[in-house]
């Protein structure tokens, strides 16, 4: 069991700043030194060597970039596969999180961040070896980790208002008869990764539990559905009630805070997603909608409609989950810690501008989010069903 966040929060460096700027949103590009204005680098840091677990999936490459920018020496421990452009002077590491560390032998690093551990059997291998080479282990988690029930449509008329769940919050526990070395559901491994990296950094480790992840490179379109959809016009389905809660977080905006809680060593457990104020289902889609010029309507369609009519939440409407305490958690002590936002038009605009350069076939066969046609179907039923 890891400690308690007010037990183990431990901050240095520019966290004034940070509670200053916490419920700002930056209004910069993609480039790292105007979000390193809005988010917390008022002074240069001290440089760092930086080991990334990862560093060329969505988060990494733009987290990386960013260190540099700021002074840090980074290496990046990969298999090699992925060809992504990062600075000249990042150290390319190549082996296997599973059964080849020797790259990372007899190495010292100030900080790990391990940004890619899909397995808690990796993250048992990486602190084992890097407990006694590194000062500061950061796990990149997530709020899955809390112990709470999925979506039910029976609670899909129930509008949050206030965050139900802080970092104090039950989180899954092994099942009954589960042993060390057994597979793990993606809850349950996050839970089992935390408390490996307390245990082997204890005092020295900071747990992240991000929200949905957006932003550009977002290959999944859980949240891309909306601004491409919007973006494609004519009338559009919303759903449900307006004032559900909902949450998410720029991939950049979570890269940037990363690197500065490694700059200031801050410990603890974080629960990282946006924006710092309640955002609402209907506040998000008016705030796409604000920085789209193509023509279009938000016809709402009723949570009772849409389970009639076999709708799933968050797969056929992406980032959508009505009544779900997940889309509302308490984010403060991230926000007291310096985590900064940009605004979901600059998220918009900079995802619309990398989704349109995608090749056609990923746009037209997204991952997540109903097709038109569908779309054209319900919509025709509801107005029929009002008529």
């Amino acid at each position: 069991m890891s400690p308690s966040r007010r037990d183990f929060i431990r901050t240095t460096g520019v966290v004034g700043a940070g509670l200053a700027l916490g419920a700002g949103c930056s209004q910069g590009d993609d480039s790292a030194g105007s979000a390193a204005s809005a988010g917390g680098g008022a002074a240069a840091p001290t440089p760092k060597r930086i080991l990334v677990l990862g560093g060329t999936g969505f988060i990494g490459p733009h987290m990386v970039r960013y260190a540099v920018e700021r002074g840090h020496e980074v290496s990046i421990f990969t298999r090699g596969r992925s060809q992504v452009d990062l600075p000249a002077s990042v150290e390319r590491l190549v082996g296997d999180r599973n059964d080849d560390h020797a790259a990372l032998e007899g190495r010292e690093w100030d900080v790990v961040l391990d940004n890619n551990a899909q397995d808690y059997r990796w993250v048992q291998n990486s602190t084992s070896l890097l407990a006694g080479q590194a000062g500061h282990y950061l796990f990149v988690s997530s709020i899955s980790a809390y112990a709470l029930e999925g979506f039910g449509w029976d609670r899909a008329e129930q509008v949050m208002r206030e965050p139900l769940v802080d970092e104090d919050y039950a989180r899954i526990d092994p099942p009954e008869g589960w042993s060390d070395g057994d597979d793990a559901p993606y809850g349950l491994m996050k839970t089992l990764s935390e408390n490996i990296a307390h245990a082997a950094f204890p005092g020295r480790a900071t747990v992240v539990r991000p929200g949905l992840i957006v932003g550009p490179g977002d290959q999944t379109d859980r949240f891309t559905y909306w601004p491409a959809r919007i973006h494609g016009g004519g009338e559009i389905l919303a759903p449900g009630n307006p004032e559900h809660a909902n949450q998410v977080i720029d991939q950049r905006d979570l890269g940037e805070w990363i690197i500065r809680l490694a700059e200031n060593g801050t410990t603890g457990d974080f629960n990282a997603t946006g924006p710092a104020e309640r955002m609402s289902m209907g506040s998000m889609l008016e705030q796409i909608s604000a920085v789209v010029e193509t023509p279009h309507e938000l016809t709402w369609v009723t949570e009772s409609f849409l389970q009639a009519e076999g709708v799933s939440p968050w797969s056929d409407l992406p980032a959508w989950i009505p009544g779900d305490p997940l889309m509302f958690v308490d984010v403060r002590d991230a926000v007291a810690a310096g985590l900064t936002y940009r605004s979901i038009g600059q998220t918009t605009v900079d995802l619309l501008e990398w989704d349109l350069a995608r090749p056609a076939e990923e746009r037209e066969n997204r991952n997540f989010g109903m097709s038109r046609e569908r779309e054209v179907e319900l919509l025709a039923a509801w107005h029929e069903s009002m008529a």
